[in-house]
Order: C-alpha cells, then sequence, then structure tokens
C-alpha cells in the first residue's frame, strides 16, 4: 500500500511563489513509486476569516484530505519571520486527523529561505501530536530555478518522510495513538 502524502501549499497570496514550488515539489514525490501524492492547495478552499462554532463544509472538506494523508509536506513561505495566517487556519480546521503522522517543510523567502517560518511551525505542529522532520527544502526568492541542491534536498526529505510515514502508519495500526 502506498504512503499517501498530502502537500500542503499554504501560502493564498496572489502571484505567489509557493504555488510553484509545491508543483514542484509535488512532482519530485511523484516519481517516488512508493508514494500517492494529494496537493493540497489552500487557494483552493474558502476557509471562514473567523473561527465558527460549527465547522463549516470546507473546513469539514480540508479535514478530510488531512486525515486521509499517511505523512504531511508543508510548502510555506515566511512573511515577517513567521508563516501567513491562511496557513494558521487551515491548520487549525483539524486536530485529530494531524495526529502520529510525520510532517515536513519546503520553505521560501528571502535570505533565511523561509527558515523562520518552519521554526515557528515545528511548535504548531509538536502540538498536534507529529513528528517534524529534521531536513527540509529552503529556496531563496532570489534565485530563479530549481537547482540540484534542491533535488538532493528533496530526495533526503522524502527519504525521511518514508521511513517515518511508514513506521507510524503501522504503529497507529498495531496501537491507537493515545493523547
Amino acid at each position: 500500500m502506498k504512503l499517501r502524502v498530502a502537500v500542503i501549499i499554504g501560502s493564498t497570496r496572489e502571484g505567489r511563489a509557493g504555488e510553484d514550488i509545491g508543483r514542484w515539489f509535488a512532482g519530485v514525490a511523484g516519481r517516488r513509486g512508493e508514494l500517492e501524492v494529494d496537493v493540497v492547495d489552500l487557494a483552493g478552499f474558502e476557509l471562514p476569516c473567523r473561527y465558527p462554532h460549527e465547522a463549516t463544509a470546507e473546513m469539514s472538506r480540508f479535514a478530510e484530505r488531512v486525515g486521509a494523508a499517511d505523512a504531511f509536506v508543508v510548502v510555506t513561505p515566511e512573511y515577517n519571520r513567521s508563516f501567513p495566517a491562511s496557513l494558521k487556519q487551515a491548520i487549525d480546521c483539524a486536530y485529530d486527523e494531524w495526529r502520529a503522522k510525520p510532517v515536513g517543510f519546503v520553505s521560501y523567502g528571502y535570505r533565511s529561505e523561509g527558515l523562520y517560518a518552519v521554526e515557528q511551525l515545528r511548535s504548531v505542529f509538536t502540538e498536534l501530536h507529529t513528528v517534524t522532520l529534521r531536513d527540509g527544502v529552503g529556496f531563496s526568492l532570489l534565485e530563479t530555478e530549481f537547482g540540484e541542491r534542491h533535488g538532493q534536498a528533496a530526495r533526503a526529505l522524502l527519504d525521511e518522510l518514508i521511513w517515518w510515514g511508514l513506521a507510524l502508519r503501522d504503529a497507529r495500526i498495531a496501537r491507537p495513538y493515545v493523547s
């Protein structure tokens, strides 16, 4: 059974670089025969600006996509040394669906390549009982194309994601996760 990986494109900003970066990463992941890749682009969801008392249909649709995945790769920009509000709102639309699954990061920005956003996301995902991966992929928006270093970083991230994804999927099947 293939490992189901959701590649979540976290920016909804017009003119965003995240769509190209996310699609590139999904293409790299899609060449791995043991993976089934689902691109979850937040621009395709109408999530509410205010968190309602009951989940909307769009919130439920997002949570279902999260629940169906065995592992995640979050593609995030860095805005003012953090990640976008659209991504936080989406993350909060699911809760149990994230648990006991690995999360990797592909980030982008200028000098820091989005690393400040990733460090903040690690804290958020730790609270959701995920396993965040050590290695990631970082892009400088000053670069104009995807280079070999990006490909090497993506392969390393995918190797870790597959290991953790399979291990945690087997563990969830053998014994329900406790909170």
